[in-house]
């Protein structure tokens, strides 16, 4: 692999697998591209609520708007600038607050290939 640049743009956004949620994720760089680690953008509408138990490590970068990621130890919100990490095996409730959210994230390992399995 070689350096490169991302922008939103260049992600090609498509509905978080496995829920009904208002919820978009697109990746630039994953198993497809031989690295260890996922990285792309995620888009939450306003008013979306998402629970899964992570089944990688997931650090997510929230560019725009505000979310709350809930588990049995509390609730922590974030806005732009901030990160969340969410652990492998972690019960997660993501809950978008006003106009939504946007973000960029990173997971190990890849997301797709364990969502698979």
């Amino acid at each position: 692999m070689k350096v490169q640049k991302f922008s939103f743009s260049d992600a090609k956004l498509i509905k978080s697998p496995g829920q009904d949620a208002d919820i978009y994720v697109g990746n630039l760089v994953d198993e497809r591209d031989g690295g260890p680690v996922t990285i792309g953008y995620g888009r939450y509408a306003p008013g979306q609520s998402l629970t899964e138990t992570m089944a990688v490590d997931d650090t997510m970068i929230i560019l725009h708007g505000r979310l709350s990621v809930s588990t049995s130890d509390g609730t922590v919100t974030a806005g732009p600038g901030d990160i969340i990490y969410m652990p492998k095996g972690q019960s997660v409730t993501i809950t978008t607050e006003g106009e939504g959210a946007t973000t960029a994230f990173v997971t190990y390992p890849h997301w797709a290939e364990a969502h698979k399995g």
